[in-house]
């Protein structure tokens, strides 16, 4: 695993996509899934053999459902990562500005008003998350600097302000708190080929992004004025990589919901196996969190199945003991 990571990877997430469309109310056997899929790509012709409603299943509902997680997985680990290695902290998240939180917010509000169809909720979410991060940066902006303490701390302040606000607009709309809840704990707005189709282009940018970053985060891992005298233009780095890592968390949240612990667990995994290099960490983050989501996915749907969970409790369920583990190997690194 540490000598082939690409490999390996690769390989696990192919067999964590092909599980996420064979399982669910109607298992299909990953040899039909591959045949299906080869008669789709016209490679070579395939008599079928299968039931017509499987490549309805698989076309409509799991083949996107499994894109999207994928690349929401992705989007989050990746984020996650350069976060950690922007704040130089392992339990930073790509929530740790208040993205989190204003998506809840916009969601929530386009929910309250009776004439939002639900197709234009991620974008209420989208709204949410771009204008709280856009405060947040404000607000901690000193001249043309931009204090990390400072940032964290308008971060926990605007973020605590719309979870508020947000809890507020739930109790005034009593009809939508189960459509809410669902999308504050990872469940998806709406379904299908839509969301991929708008999600994609900003989360292919946003990845692509932060993976240019990781000489960047390398370098500022010597401190700031260290990192300055090194010629590295600190500010606008550092603007470029919240820019770019909040954009990425805030597309991924609008159209999934909010997931958390992915954007932990993972970069501090891949930290584990792969060593700090943020040129290779970033990356292996990216198809980490593909691989994690789609088998937290794959678990929210068949622990209780008939009935699907929320795939947000199951990251909860997992990356909380986790996340304890992080910070008392972290207290100990201090202590001893």
């Amino acid at each position: 695993m540490r000598k082939r990571p690409y490999l390996t990877l690769g390989i696990s997430l192919a067999l964590a996509f092909v599980l996420s469309v064979a399982l669910g109310a109607v298992f299909i056997p990953p040899g039909t899934i591959l045949r299906i899929g080869i008669n789709a790509l016209r490679i070579f012709q395939i008599d079928p053999d299968w039931p017509e409603h499987f490549v309805t299943i698989i076309h409509k509902i799991r083949l996107p459902h499994a894109i999207l997680v994928t690349l929401t997985g992705a989007a989050l680990a990746g984020s996650g990562a350069a976060f950690q290695g922007l704040f130089r902290n392992p339990l930073a998240d790509p929530y740790l500005i208040g993205v989190a939180s204003g998506a809840g917010l916009g969601a929530v509000f386009f929910m309250a008003l009776p004439w939002m169809g639900r197709y234009l909720i991620p974008m209420g979410a989208f709204l949410g998350a771009v204008l709280t991060v856009l405060v947040v940066y404000g607000l901690a902006r000193v001249g043309k600097m931009v204090p990390l303490t400072t940032l964290i701390l308008a971060g926990v302040a605007v973020g605590s302000f719309t979870s508020a606000l947000t809890s507020f607009l739930m109790i005034r709309s009593q009809e939508r708190v189960h459509h809410a809840l669902a999308f504050m704990l990872g469940g998806a707005p709406i379904a299908g080929w839509d969301p991929v189709k708008i999600a994609l282009p900003y989360m292919a940018v946003g990845t692509g992004l932060l993976i240019m970053s990781g000489h960047f985060l390398n370098v500022l891992q010597f401190g700031e004025e260290q990192a300055a005298q090194l010629g590295l233009p600190v500010e606008k780095v550092k603007i470029f990589i919240i820019l770019a890592a909040s954009l990425t968390t805030a597309a991924a949240v609008s159209f999934s919901g909010v997931i958390g612990f992915i954007g932990l667990i993972v970069p501090h995994l891949a930290r584990i196996f792969w060593g700090g290099d943020y040129r290779r960490l970033i990356p292996f983050s990216i198809l980490g969190g593909g691989i994690a989501l789609l088998v937290a996915d794959v678990l929210a749907r068949v622990l209780l199945a008939p009935q699907t969970l929320p795939v947000g409790i199951v990251t909860a369920l997992a990356g909380a003991p986790f996340f304890l583990w992080i910070l008392r190997r972290a207290k100990r690194e201090v202590f001893w």
